[in-house]
């Protein structure tokens, strides 16, 4: 049997920052980070919560009517862990009650979860006692913001999202990934201080613990590389982009989003948006845009989905499914 997202479940803490605060820090006007990003609010964990707890946040939701003895891994997609060692995935399990399952860590930034939805589908291939893997995306970006920053402080917010996959029937669920990485654009996102090469205990400037991003080069790797991945998907598919009812983007910003739907031809009513109340939630936008789109207008069975991202690394994946 084949694998699909069964359903999906979203948080985002209560702390709302508009862009008016945003400018305050960043001394950058409502207009022009309304006009750049099309953002005009994004959410800030509260001083004290982790990215365990977003993901914790989420994952209940979504595991309200399903047994802790029902999941048989997880597989938590962050950029922004709890700290550097364990993974912040046994942080969830444990507050799941998730026991004696594995659990463990995806970081390709802001491609995390499809990397991670991807893992979920080869390990129910490969364990065919396995029924369901629970994937969460999850970021805390607010932690490593320099809010004197614009560019980069103007467009991220924390959140998570879980999706839980199991087996679904012939004709529906995955039917083709396709995930690319490029180390030689490393520098285009980055949080240089912090870890083995530059450890946090011989960092003299606080700053190198900041996050770091070149716009203009992301969003021309983007639109070069996102295409290609989805286009790779939809063909192991056997489907066009004219098939797709309904198609998911990275939420880097709204502007990003048309241009990648602009770029595959799919038309803007077809576009699943989130970036202008969440902003960028990095590896949690795909599963809460998703979320939050079946809210607005229900999934039906049957409807072709197409999720795409852009992360750090540089990193891009594609999923192309029919939703069960």
């Amino acid at each position: 049997m084949p694998n699909g997202i069964l359903r999906t479940a979203g948080y985002v803490p209560p702390n709302v920052v508009a862009n008016e605060q945003i400018g305050a820090w960043s001394g950058a006007s409502e207009q022009w980070i309304e006009e750049r990003t099309g953002i005009l609010e994004r959410r800030y964990a509260p001083k004290g919560v982790s990215t365990s707890d977003l993901a914790v946040g989420a994952a209940t939701r979504l595991l309200a009517e399903t047994a802790a003895g029902d999941v048989d891994a997880l597989v938590v997609a962050t950029s922004t862990p709890d700290q550097p060692q364990p993974a912040t995935a046994v942080f969830v399990q444990a507050r799941l009650g998730l026991t004696e399952i594995p659990a463990f860590d995806v970081n390709a930034v802001c491609s995390g979860f499809l990397y991670g939805l991807d893992l979920a589908d080869a390990l129910l291939c490969a364990h065919r006692t396995w029924r369901r893997v629970l994937v969460i995306g999850c970021d805390t970006y607010s932690t490593i913001m320099d809010r004197t920053d614009r560019r980069t402080v103007s467009l991220f917010g924390d959140g998570a999202g879980a999706a839980l996959v199991g087996r679904v029937p012939d004709g529906y669920g995955i039917h083709a990934t396709a995930l690319t990485a490029d180390g030689t654009t490393s520098d285009h996102v980055r949080v240089e201080g912090g870890g083995s090469r530059r450890p946090a205990a011989t960092l003299e400037d606080p700053g190198e613990h900041f996050f770091r991003m070149n716009g203009r080069a992301v969003k021309e790797w983007a639109l070069q590389h996102v295409p290609k991945v989805a286009h790779q998907a939809l063909d192991e598919a056997g489907l066009s982009v004219d098939d797709i009812d309904r198609a998911v983007f990275h939420q880097g910003n709204l502007r990003l989003v048309h241009a990648l739907g602009d770029a595959l031809g799919i038309d803007r009513a077809k576009l699943a948006c989130t970036a202008q109340r969440y902003g960028n939630t990095a590896a949690a936008s795909i599963p809460l845009t998703l979320t939050e789109s079946h809210r607005s207008r229900p999934l039906a069975r049957g409807e072709r989905i197409l999720l795409a991202s852009v992360g750090g690394g540089m990193t891009a994946g594609a999923s192309v499914m029919t939703w069960y």
